[in-house]
């Protein structure tokens, strides 16, 4: 009972998605490509905050993976495993293989934020299967996950001390501090727009062909009747591509990113040399007073 409870749970905040949709956003006609719909604002002090499709979408995503998350790990045991607690076992194997390969070990305690990040990217595109808006299309949500990763990226940055982080930007020669003001700068910016755009022009491409392969049928169908025959199939096919693959290779391109940004950010070495210089200043100091 408690399973079928958990997937339900998992299933649930898809099917309210879909009845949100079709009863508070009104039915558009022909070719629409438009960004998320506004339900209501929120009055606050610094302005009003609209409530929007991506937002709710978002939220239904996450909730979706919590109950898909305790699904998976209900009932965990040493021997005679299930297939969920394999597929379990499974997610978490590779993604500690994917961080301890790419940012090393003094980062593993990213492996739960890795997972959450692939999920949360490949499930909110995923949405355009069951006809919802992906909160991927919509570039305030990218954008805030990659202000995200520039904060954690300033913040490795930081662990070495504040002239270290000024100092970087004079490397490998001074004069080139402009640009690499700008190049931190950028970061945030390309990862969001990559992520954005890519899912953006998949939508917008299978919009346009669904609307040209309609059109074509009825020109040549026209007298047969209006049932539009060619949209049958080729679609479908394309969507395996726009939808799927391109979805989740997307959320696998931007993990990979914040990955190698973040530990890319972390001088290991002078942060070690930094804490040795401390120690030994505090031992001295020890000394001193006694």
């Amino acid at each position: 009972m408690i399973d079928i409870l958990l997937l339900i749970g998992v299933i649930l905040p898809i099917v309210i998605g879909i009845l949100i949709k079709v009863l508070f956003i009104p039915a558009s006609e022909g070719i629409s490509v438009t960004g998320a719909h506004v339900f209501f604002k929120l009055d606050l002090p610094l302005g009003g905050m609209p409530i929007t499709e991506a937002q709710v979408n978002s939220w239904l995503v996450i909730i979706s993976i919590f109950f898909l998350c305790l699904f998976l790990t209900r009932n965990m045991k040493t021997r005679k495993q299930t297939r969920r607690q394999i597929i379990a076992e499974w997610i978490v194997t590779k993604t500690d293989s994917l961080v301890r390969s790419n940012m090393g070990k003094a980062f593993m305690g990213f492996v739960p934020f890795i997972a959450a990040m692939l999920a949360l990217s490949a499930f909110s595109s995923l949405l355009t299967l069951v006809g919802l808006f992906p909160p991927t299309s919509d570039l305030n949500v990218v954008a805030g996950w990659a202000i995200m990763v520039f904060i954690l990226i300033t913040y490795y940055k930081m662990k070495c001390g504040p002239w270290h982080y000024i100092k970087s930007f004079g490397e490998p020669v001074p004069f080139l501090a402009p640009l690499n003001v700008i190049s931190e700068i950028a970061t945030p910016v390309s990862m969001s727009l990559r992520h954005y755009g890519n899912i953006l022009s998949g939508s917008v491409i299978s919009v346009i062909l669904a609307s040209g392969l309609s059109l074509l049928s009825r020109k040549l169908l026209g007298g047969i009747g209006t049932f539009p025959l060619f949209r049958v199939g080729l679609p479908a096919v394309l969507s395996v591509y726009f939808d799927v693959f391109s979805g989740c290779l997307q959320a696998f391109i931007f993990a990979m990113l914040t990955m190698l940004y973040v530990s890319g950010a972390f001088a290991e070495d002078e942060y070690n040399e930094r804490k040795k210089r401390k120690k030994a200043k505090a031992e001295a100091k020890a000394k001193a007073e006694v």
